[in-house]
């Protein structure tokens, strides 16, 4: 039973340091690439797959190379996105003075109908509806005022035409009683002429 568990053990320990060994002989060309991958992983490649000598690593030209021309492209595809993007920026930037222009129009375009809504047009000139309705008030009240002054004159004057009219009647009862006393006197002057004639005579 002993025995068994040994061979099991030395079995597993065989497989395992197999395993060990086929990881360990796997060239690094296969851990990575120099064909895809970010550019930081392409340097952390070249440098797995570098030979070390003292201090320095040994790089393979080709591998050099080829990392130079893969920065290359990153540089020409940054570059090409980064003037991509300038144009982007340039066209949003008409766009958004477009729109600044639009709205400047819009906003005075609003401006200018709150304006004809607050006043319009009198004979020429721009009146403000408030002015305006202060202005027809005002002209209301003095018209009110000068009615009420005529109507005050009119009575006044109603008042002296009618005490007038009485005053004239007065003195036409007056003139038409003396006139009466007068004709009544010179009655009696003439009968006491005639009395007086007819006295003569006799």
């Amino acid at each position: 039973m002993r025995s068994f568990k040994y061979h099991v053990f030395f079995a597993l320990i065989l497989i395992f340091s197999a395993a060990k060994a086929q990881e360990t002989a796997t060239p690094p060309e296969q851990q990575g690439s120099l064909e895809s991958g970010t550019i930081e992983s392409q340097f952390d490649y070249l440098n797995s797959v570098s030979n070390n000598y003292q201090e320095y690593k040994v790089v393979r030209k080709a591998h050099l190379d080829r990392i130079q021309a893969n920065v290359t492209d990153s540089l020409r595809v940054f570059k090409d996105q980064i003037e991509t993007k300038n144009g982007q920026l340039v066209d949003q930037k008409s766009s958004i003075d477009q729109l600044n222009q639009e709205l400047e129009s819009t906003q005075a375009e609003l401006q200018q109908a709150l304006d004809m809504k607050d006043s319009f047009s009198f004979m020429g000139m721009s009146i403000e509806k408030t002015a305006y309705s202060s202005l027809v008030w005002g002209l209301v009240a003095i018209l009110v005022l000068f009615l009420l002054y005529f109507i005050y004159r009119f009575k006044r004057n109603f008042s002296v035409t009618a005490e007038l009219k009485q005053s004239l009647a007065e003195i036409r009862e007056e003139f038409e009683q003396h006139r009466r006393n007068t004709l009544e006197r010179e009655r009696k002057l003439n009968r006491q002429l005639v009395d007086e004639m007819n006295k003569r005579k006799i």
